[in-house]
């Protein structure tokens, strides 16, 4: 995956005048990285077939350029991206929340199916097996439904890092990858 471009997204108001960002003032591509992939717990955004938003808690792991997860094929979430794959996934993190903006796909390569499975099981300690280019394990989070469990990769379009103090704030990043 190629370096996105980033641009300063920090507006704000100054004797009632709305001031933009200093545009050479961004958070580095690679911190934001090293946050995400730190990052625990993630908020799954998806839409219901009839338009309505549909947000769901998930772990994630970063592995390759792209937010990766999990579900039961059948699974509400794993519906909604099967019918339409744009989604939104939030975190927050020490000093910086996330909204990674993409679209989902279910991971098929088995190199891939497997750096997902090491990056999940090293992240969240879960112990999972690979069967069939899914995971199956004893348990799994109430969301994500029973195994089988497809590994899915969110590809980002954009990725904003908002920061949460007075230092980060005014560096607020939006990092647009090229499709």
């Amino acid at each position: 995956m190629t370096e996105p471009t980033a641009e300063n997204c920090t507006h704000q108001y100054a004797d009632d005048a709305l001031q933009p960002g200093d545009p050479t003032a961004v958070m580095p591509w690679s911190d934001a990285v090293e946050r995400l992939s730190a990052a625990r717990l993630f908020w799954l955004a998806t839409v219901h077939p009839d338009g309505r938003p549909h947000v769901r808690p998930l772990f994630a792991a970063w592995v390759d350029g792209r937010l990766c997860t999990t579900s039961n094929p059948t699974a509400r979430k794993a519906r909604h991206l099967a019918a339409d794959p744009r989604c939104s996934a939030t975190t927050t993190t020490d000093r910086v929340d996330f909204v990674v903006e993409g679209t989902a796909a279910p991971v098929t390569d088995p190199a891939m199916v497997e750096r997902v499975f090491e990056a999940y099981r090293a992240k969240y300690g879960w112990p999972a097996g690979i069967v069939d280019g899914a995971y199956d394990a004893p348990f799994g989070a109430p969301t994500a439904g029973p195994p089988p469990y497809q590994p899915y990769a969110i590809t980002p379009h954009t990725v904003y890092g908002i920061g949460t103090d007075e230092e980060l704030a005014p560096r607020s990043t939006r990092w647009r990858f090229s499709r």
